[in-house]
């Protein structure tokens, strides 16, 4: 017998591979930021029996089949993305190159994100510095520096082990002007901590790492005159561009201490899932899916980045351009845990509170995606205010008894709040 297409269910019969369309409440009142997903993972039919009396699930299920019945095994999200060498053989041996883990890592932060912040700043100067100098010194005919590269990528890696907020916030402050140092740097940032999110062991987030800082190493083969142009491509300069790809393999795979990682990375970051990316056109299952990683990363970073011919975007209209092209640009299951990831309100979103009191996100929260740690900087009259913590999930309450919501996010230098600045001048908490 089967169940109807769309069916209520008790959260106590709920099963892997179901795929859930409704709850019974708001969305926004649970920890689940997709409207819709389709169960991968055990914890998440926890989640759901925690937060959950029933819910409403779509397509034919046979009702006492479960349809972990129906995969090859059941270890869970990300588990099958890339380990099939043959898609059409149930009988495959699995391939050896890097995959998803197998075993997820759940990280924790081991210290707070004001402990952090300044330790943070050392290491995203410190790697700009090493970023800058490798796009400079490959124009000027010098051996790219892999030690130097490994150094500034595993302090970026030890922040974000330590605390993913801090360096991730730092991301904010961006250059036009220095956009390619700048984007490679950010690149690492976030792939870092996207693998972390994903829960790879410390030796994988690194090998990704490196492959986020270096993605773009083929850029600096490209001519200032095109890299730099003020405007939109014409089809002869965007045909130019279209070759870093290549030139970056080519420069990794020609050093002595080259990582096939790396390599990957930068020649597969412009791929897509349905096979109209470029340098050649690859099939799903030929994308390394490291570079399936880091393209989301790099796509994520230059919309929310000012360029020479394009304003940044929100976070909110990165992740809505990554949602309408999972599945076609970005691998599916990749993108839904990205947008995880990055959350609803990022550090350093800039917020309007329910008091009209303005704050800047500075870390998540786990626990309530919509409840995040913020720094009060201007109060209802758009005056600026002494810089204190405001944890919407532990104490969201104000002076006047009234519990404090976030209303909205604002963009980028609305009322004189300007994160660049904030960035900058340091952070003055208490």
């Amino acid at each position: 017998m089967e169940k109807l297409l769309s069916h209520k269910i008790l959260v106590e019969e709920l099963e892997l591979g179901m795929h859930v369309l409704e709850l019974d409440r708001p969305w926004l009142e649970t920890n689940f930021l997709i409207q819709g997903f389709i169960i991968q993972d055990a914890n998440e039919i926890d989640e759901l029996k925690r937060q959950c009396e029933y819910v409403f699930i779509q397509g034919k299920v046979e009702a006492k089949k479960p349809y972990i019945e129906k995969r090859k095994d059941s270890r869970g999200l990300f588990a099958r993305l890339t380990d099939k060498i043959n898609p059409e053989s149930q009988n495959e041996a699995v391939s050896t190159k890097p995959g998803p883990p197998k075993n997820k890592i759940a990280y924790i932060n081991k210290i707070s994100f004001e402990k952090e912040v300044s330790a943070a700043h050392q290491s995203y100067d410190n790697a700009k510095t090493v970023a800058k100098s490798l796009m400079e010194g490959i124009r000027l005919g010098r051996v790219l520096d892999m030690n130097q590269s490994r150094a500034a990528v595993n302090d970026i890696v030890d922040s974000i082990l330590r605390n993913n907020n801090a360096l991730v916030w730092l991301t904010k402050l961006k250059d036009k002007d220095e956009y390619t140092a700048e984007h490679s740097l950010n690149v690492c940032i976030l792939s870092v901590a996207f693998a972390r999110h994903l829960g790879h062991d410390e030796s994988e987030i690194r090998k990704i790492g490196l492959g986020g800082l270096l993605h773009d190493v083929g850029k600096s083969k490209i001519p200032i005159e095109v890299l730099d142009k003020p405007g939109r491509f014409t089809k002869e300069e965007f045909d130019i561009m279209k070759m870093h790809p290549i030139y970056g393999r080519d420069l990794l795979a020609s050093l002595p201490q080259a990582e096939h990682s790396s390599v990957d990375i930068a020649y597969a970051h412009h791929e897509r899932i349905d096979g109209k990316g470029y340098p050649r056109g690859l099939s799903p299952q030929q994308i390394p899916y490291y570079a399936k990683v880091v393209s989301l990363v790099d796509v994520y970073d230059a919309i929310t980045s000012n360029r020479t011919y394009d304003k940044g975007r929100s976070s909110m209209s990165a992740l809505d351009i990554i949602y309408q092209n999972k599945g076609t640009q970005f691998d599916e299951e990749l993108a839904l845990e990205f947008i995880k990831c990055i959350g609803i309100y990022p550090p350093g979103s800039i917020v309007e509170l329910s008091n009209h009191h303005f704050g800047i996100v500075i870390a998540g929260n786990d626990e309530s995606k919509l409840k995040p740690k913020i720094i009060g900087v201007m109060d209802d009259e758009k005056k600026w205010k002494k810089q204190v913590i405001i944890d919407l999930f532990k104490d969201p309450v104000d002076k006047n008894g009234q519990i404090l919501t976030i209303l909205q996010e604002i963009p980028d230098g609305t009322h004189g709040i300007n994160i660049k600045e904030f960035i900058k001048n340091g952070l003055v908490i208490s």
